[in-house]
């Protein structure tokens, strides 16, 4: 399957990086959070890739078409040429097309935008490009087909802890409980589609406001719950805590 990767939104919470680098090409380690997604996907077979660019988009090109492939793999130098020889490779199957969905376009426009990229494929997949998971993607796309959906979320548990309050019409508190106490689950960023996905997308429509609640209201829309490894980088703390996790070498989306 193919795979959408939402690339082009401003990223105006990470303070810090917004500026000067896109969302997807935030750094975790040696390679940005982009990379790291696509490397999952490859894992499980999934290698032709569909950007939608936006903002900084020319980042994101520069960085593939001058992509350094040695810096995470290992590699010989020979003689007086100076030139690394690659002794294993990570992107040489992969095949990437790069999509101009304009710099103020939402989510709903820029995947009615690659539309014609997508080609005649049944099914294809997507992401925010924006978080990381060891969801296996394999029982996903299963479920997803067996279940003859027009589309699926993976459904996650929030990252991040707060308080879930229960309130009255007069606002006395009556419930306050931690998140996870709490049957919370939120919409994680990994999606499966239908072509017929877009038969449910008007024009300038938000992919999960107006199309979404046609599909609940259809049953065509279906969630997978994923209670293992998610996180998403949305703020400052977010990178932090990535940061912190790659210190220590403790990688757990990393399946491959």
């Amino acid at each position: 399957m193919k795979v959408v990767f939402f690339c082009g939104g401003l990223g105006t919470r990470l303070r810090g990086h917004q500026d000067t680098t896109p969302k997807p090409m935030v750094s975790i380690g040696q390679r940005p959070i982009l990379w790291h997604l696509m490397m999952y996907y490859a894992h499980y077979g999934h290698r032709d890739f569909i950007l939608c660019l936006g903002y900084l988009g020319n980042q994101i090109k520069d960085y593939f078409v001058n992509y350094r492939e040695w810096h995470s793999n290992d590699f010989e130098l020979r003689g007086d040429s100076g030139e690394p020889v690659l002794l294993n490779k990570d992107i040489s199957d992969w095949k990437i097309t790069f999509v101009d969905t304009g710099l103020h376009s939402n989510i709903g426009e820029r995947l009615a935008a690659v539309r014609p990229f997508i080609g005649d494929d049944p099914y294809f997949l997507a992401n925010y490009s924006d978080g990381l998971s060891d969801l296996p993607l394999d029982r996903y796309v299963h479920t997803f087909l067996e279940k003859n959906k027009v589309a699926s979320f993976a459904c996650v548990r929030p990252s991040q802890s707060y308080h879930v309050v229960d309130l009255e019409e007069d606002g006395t508190v009556v419930g306050l409980r931690s998140a996870s106490e709490s049957d919370t689950w939120i919409n994680g960023g990994f999606f499966a589609f239908s072509q017929r996905i877009f038969d449910y997308l008007g024009e300038g429509e938000e992919l999960v406001e107006e199309p979404f609640q046609r599909l609940i209201v259809e049953s065509e829309l279906t969630a997978y719950r994923h209670s293992g490894f998610w996180a998403c980088i949305d703020t400052p703390k977010d990178k932090k805590a990535f940061d912190e996790m790659e210190s220590r070498n403790h990688r757990p989306w990393q399946v491959w």
